[in-house]
C-alpha cells in the first residue's frame, strides 16, 4: 500500500491501522474505504478482519442502519428463507478462503479452523459494517452486505472524510 493510502487510513481510523495489505475499494471521493489486513497481527496474534471498512462517514451512515432495526429484520429473514442462507453461507465460505489466500501470499500461518470470519456469518447477522465492507471489496458476493450497501446514502457527496 503507499504512503498516502497508509496516511489517509490513519487519519480515518484516529489511530495507525494494522495489518494493512492493500486498498480493497475505494470510495467515489477517491479515498480508501475498505482495506484488506493480513490475517495475523506483527506479532503473530490472529487478526480474523479480512475486510476492514475506514471510511467514517461510511461507518456513521451504516451505524444508523444498524440502529433501524434492519439486522434484525435481516436475522428473521435468514431464518425463514434456505435461498438466502445458502448465499450467506457461500459469503462466509468465499471469505474464509480468501483470508487463507492471504495468509499464503503473506507466508503466514492460516487462523485455525472454525475461527469467525466477519459480521457473524453464517449464522448471524451481527455487523453491517463488516458485511458492507465485504460487498464492497468482492462485489456480489454478500446478500446483506449489498442490500446494506443499496439503502445507504451517498456518504462521499458532501465530499471527502479527510
Amino acid at each position: 500500500m503507499d504512503s498516502k493510502d497508509a496516511e489517509a487510513v490513519e487519519k480515518q481510523l484516529g489511530r495507525p491501522p494494522r495489518s494493512l495489505r492493500r486498498v480493497a475499494h475505494r470510495c467515489p471521493c477517491g479515498n480508501p474505504d475498505v482495506v484488506e489486513t493480513a490475517p495475523r497481527l506483527a506479532d503473530g496474534s490472529p487478526f480474523p478482519t479480512l475486510y476492514y471498512l475506514t471510511c467514517p462517514k461510511a461507518a456513521s451512515a451504516i451505524g444508523t442502519l444498524e440502529g433501524s432495526g434492519l439486522m434484525r429484520e435481516m436475522q428473521d429473514r435468514l431464518a425463514g428463507d434456505p435461498e438466502l442462507a445458502s448465499a450467506y453461507h457461500a459469503a462466509h465460505d468465499a471469505y474464509l478462503a480468501r483470508r487463507d489466500e492471504v495468509a499464503a501470499e503473506e507466508g503466514l500461518e492460516p487462523l485455525a479452523p472454525g475461527m469467525q470470519s466477519a459480521g457473524g456469518m453464517p449464522l448471524r447477522v451481527k455487523c453491517l459494517h463488516a458485511l458492507v465492507a465485504h460487498e464492497l471489496a468482492a462485489p456480489g458476493s454478500n446478500p446483506f452486505g449489498r442490500e446494506a450497501l443499496e439503502a445507504l446514502p451517498e456518504w462521499w457527496s458532501d465530499g471527502p472524510c479527510v
